[in-house]
């Protein structure tokens, strides 16, 4: 018997699997406390279950609380340590431009000002050797500074540590005897890579939300304790694998895009249940759309990634240089809110959140939102929102968009609420280009995989303004990031920078190298309290030697010896030629950056195509007026409950599909039927 809950700004998700089948709940989140949210869903899914809390073997957890902390700029105060010289690394950044001819561009603002920021006497060469020792007297001074300024955590990012971290080291060690409860983040343990900027950003970004997560994580761990539960908690990391309560408490910067990366391990194992090698995923929930791929079967991992982005441009967030799921995520969900701007809707990125929320909830909300327009719309049922958990104020959310859309535009009620509809999806439809187009992806060659309470409903325009062929909607759509908890297994990643020239003279070093990466790897292994031999998977960024970017290659198993080098070689070659159509045999190949991932097996896995939600009963098909322009407008329309579908039959559009936790829209022309492995699976234009 394990459970896994995902909160999120609007909802929080919870499944529990057991023998019995699953049990998925949806519950808004509690503000500003989510673990009341987390307490009363869990106690609810026992009670019905009858089951009490030390049945339950372990327990998943995604959390947004990282990533919130930086976005609203909520984190702890906190100092950085760095070189002298190098005062103003983060504040300088790059020099690239994300907008060339924007005169009043804005650059990242980093997570500490010039003033927090301390220099140190010392200096390390690019090898790790020693050009400046330590200065006592320096540090012991910076000590004073940081406890006199009353500072909650402390950033140690010294030049070259990735390569000798033995000043870092001292340094923790002179803080940790004058202030031994302050929490230190070293960047030779957080991000041991070169790069300064990107390191020194993700050693602080580490710090800034440290407190905070610790402070969230022990609230839970507590909460959890008083109602019974006795056994493994594990959190979700950005790359997908699962990592402890305390190993997440040291690093929380490896849990930034926890949630949502426990969306696409599900997406990729309903792709790969459904035959589908090639996958675009697309989780709408109440205040985030977040979009990711899958190529060739494997979810997308990309070696560092930004936190914070402006208009979702590469270079405008704070570098994170740590691997994670290949997600956009752009402030488009059930709870954006809609207005005029200078004659025009615009929606989002601002949220109504769980508290209030849309209008139609009931709680107190006055701005329209989507959930709003798409309940006018006649998408949603007013009498089965949730499961029929919650009643929706249909007056309410009409009399909201005509004040706030309608009747500044002078639309009907029907076309202002489409106009909502339209741009949330054109929103959509431009985040999803990049992840395809922009990043070399055809998406008339992909299927789309839609989950998220909203997401199944907005999928199939996005995939016919794409030109995706095919959407799959997976059982239990609406909580599809706590199911993908239960598919993830515990990982670690470890790196390390070592630039060098491949030769068969380099097979001893490179050796080496993963040597002291699989004895840190299986450090960490211990601390997750995991017992079991990992698979071991090696991966390196290459480059032809004076290019100034990487291409990540997969490194092969056994020995590292010549032959194991020539083989790195041509798999660097052909990863090239794959992306950039050319290679050069005679050019001299570059190693910079190796990994070394350490995973666990899967305990109680239980694919999708395995899962059945207990409880409940078909309801009988009935018809309601939904907008469809292609038919006119308001159209009578087919409304069918997903329980009460057969494998196989056919459902031509236009229709709606209801389950508990989300609707699914077909437009007319499309055709839905359920697959043999209990998919809703929808061909987009009938093909």
């Amino acid at each position: 018997m394990r459970a896994a809950f995902d909160i999120g700004g609007t909802f929080t998700d919870f499944v529990l699997q057991g023998p019995d089948g699953t049990r998925t709940l949806k519950i808004p989140t509690s503000q500003p406390d989510p673990a009341e949210a987390v307490l009363a869903g869990f106690q609810r899914l026992l009670e019905e279950s009858g089951l009490s809390a030390d049945a339950i073997e372990g327990v998943l957890h995604g959390t947004t609380v990282a990533t919130n902390a930086i976005i609203e700029r909520k984190g702890a105060k906190t100092a950085l340590i760095t070189t002298r010289g190098f005062r103003d690394i983060v504040l300088i950044g790059r020099q690239k431009r994300y907008e060339t001819y924007d005169l009043y561009m804005n650059k990242p603002a980093p997570l500490v000002r010039r003033r927090d920021i301390f220099e140190l006497d010392e200096r390390m060469a690019f090898d790790g050797a020693v050009l400046a020792a330590l200065d006592d007297a320096s540090l012991a001074a910076i000590v004073d500074g940081i406890v006199e300024g009353g500072y909650e955590a402390v950033a140690v990012a010294l030049l070259h540590a990735y390569a000798n971290p033995a000043h870092e080291r001292a340094v923790r060690d002179g803080i940790a005897a004058r202030a031994p409860d302050m929490l230190v983040s070293l960047s030779s343990d957080v991000s041991p890579k070169f790069r300064e900027y990107e390191r020194t950003s993700t050693t602080v970004a580490n710090s800034y939300i440290k407190p905070a997560v610790t402070r969230y994580l022990g609230h839970l761990q507590g909460a959890l304790g008083a109602q019974g539960f006795r056994n493994d908690l594990f959190i979700m990391q950005s790359n997908g694998g699962l990592v402890s309560p305390d190993f997440a408490r040291e690093y929380p910067i490896r849990i930034v895009e926890s949630g949502p990366a426990a969306g696409v391990l599900m997406c990729g194992d309903v792709a790969a249940e459904e035959g589908a090698d090639q996958v675009l995923t697309f989780d709408m929930g109440g205040t985030t759309a977040k979009l990711g791929a899958i190529d060739d079967g494997v979810p997308a991992i990309m070696p560092s990634f930004e936190v914070d982005p402006i208009h979702y441009k590469a270079g405008s967030g704070l570098p994170i240089s740590l691997p994670a799921v290949e997600l956009l995520e752009i402030g488009a969900g059930g709870g954006s809110i809609a207005r005029t701007e200078m004659g025009i809707v615009q929606v989002g990125p601002e949220s109504a959140g769980a508290d209030p929320g849309p209008i139609c909830y009931g709680n107190g909300g006055t701005a329209p939102t989507v959930t709003d327009a798409n309940l006018v719309l006649g998408y949603l049922n007013p009498d089965y929102f949730n499961g029929g958990a919650m009643g929706l104020d249909r007056a309410g959310a009409e009399a909201g968009i005509m004040r706030d859309v309608g009747d500044p535009l002078g639309l009907p009620l029907g076309e202002a609420a489409w106009g909502i509809h339209t741009v949330a999806n054109s929103n959509m439809e431009r985040a999803m280009r990049i992840v395809s187009l922009e990043r070399g992806r055809d998406p008339r060659r992909y299927a789309m995989v839609a989950f998220g309470g909203a997401g199944p409903l907005h999928a199939a325009r996005l995939a016919r303004a794409l030109g995706v062929p095919q959407v799959i909607v997976p059982h239990g759509a609406g909580v599809g990031s706590a199911f993908g908890l239960l598919q993830a297994e515990p990982r670690i990643d470890v790196s390390q920078t070592k630039v060098m020239t491949l030769s068969g003279d380099a097979a001893s070093e490179i050796s080496t190298i993963y040597a002291e990466l699989e004895t840190q790897a299986r450090g960490d292994l211990e601390r997750l309290g995991m017992a079991g031999e990992p698979a071991w998977s090696r991966f390196a960024y290459m480059r032809y030697a004076g290019q100034g970017y990487e291409v990540r290659t997969d490194l092969p198993d056994g020995p590292v010896d010549a032959a194991f080098v020539a083989a790195a070689e041509e798999m660097f070659h052909a990863g090239y030629e794959r992306l950039y159509r050319y290679r050069d045999a005679e050019a001299a190949i570059e190693a910079v950056d190796w990994y070394l991932v350490a995973s666990l097996p899967r305990r109680g896995f239980v694919g999708v195509n395995g899962i059945s939600v207990a409880g409940g009963s078909a309801r009988p098909a009935a018809r309601r007026r939904a907008y469809f322009p292609e038919s006119g407008g308001y159209t009578e329309t087919q409304v069918l409950d997903r329980a009460g579908l057969a494998a196989g039959e056919a459902i031509d559009g236009p229709a709606l599909i209801e389950e508990t936790d989300s609707t699914t829209v077909v437009l007319p022309g499309d055709r839905a039927a359920i697959s043999p492995r209990g998919h809703l699976v929808i061909e987009i234009g009938g093909n």
